[in-house]
């Protein structure tokens, strides 16, 4: 190709991925878009220890955390909390399959941090993000519970993260009425 049908090229691709990624993202806000990360936390495990010395509570087998339309799932979890007034919760980490839903989405992954402070998630480690039939895979995910912003990356060359490092995907497209008939 010569350089300006290259770059040609290149424009109509990226607007063409633009159009796609807005209707994708038109289907409907990610239901965790404005979530209160203040909100009450419930937790459910086979064990829990509380080591208060260190500011945590670690649970263990079949975790199940809810705050709202939040649900987290993992075998392993560990929270940190300030002891000011009570107990503040302020950050949760989660290993070992960790499955995170609201109504709209699902995220996978192999450890998860959600800090509550600053109203993040971050997936690390063969994350699968899903909504209405459509999907991104990559090595890292990081949800922005503020703005429901979730932006995924391939995470760290040369560790294996199922996508070899890039971020690989399949959108549903909608099947639209052209208002033509087809002739046989």
């Amino acid at each position: 190709m010569k350089p300006m049908k290259s770059k040609r090229f290149i424009a109509i691709a990226a607007l063409a991925l633009a159009t796609a990624g807005a209707a994708v993202a038109q289907q409907g806000i990610s239901a965790l878009k404005g979530h209160n990360s203040r909100a009450p936390v419930d937790i459910s495990a086979d064990r829990g220890e509380a080591q208060d010395r260190a500011d945590r509570v670690v649970f263990a087998g079949n975790v199940v955390v809810k705050q709202e339309e939040l649900t987290l799932r993992t075998e392993r979890l560990t929270v940190a909390y300030t002891d000011s007034n009570g107990i503040d919760i302020n950050r949760i980490d989660a290993s070992g399959a960790v499955v995170v839903t609201s109504p709209s989405e699902t995220a996978r992954g192999d450890f998860a941090v959600y800090d509550l402070d600053q109203g993040m998630i971050t997936m690390v480690g063969n994350v699968r993000l899903e909504r209405n039939g459509s999907f991104l895979n990559g090595g890292r995910l990081t949800i922005d519970l503020d703005t429901g912003r979730a932006v995924m990356d391939g995470g760290m060359r040369g560790v294996s993260q199922g996508g070899g490092g890039r971020v690989t995907g399949r959108f549903t497209v909608p099947q639209r009425s052209t208002g033509k008939t087809k002739t046989q």
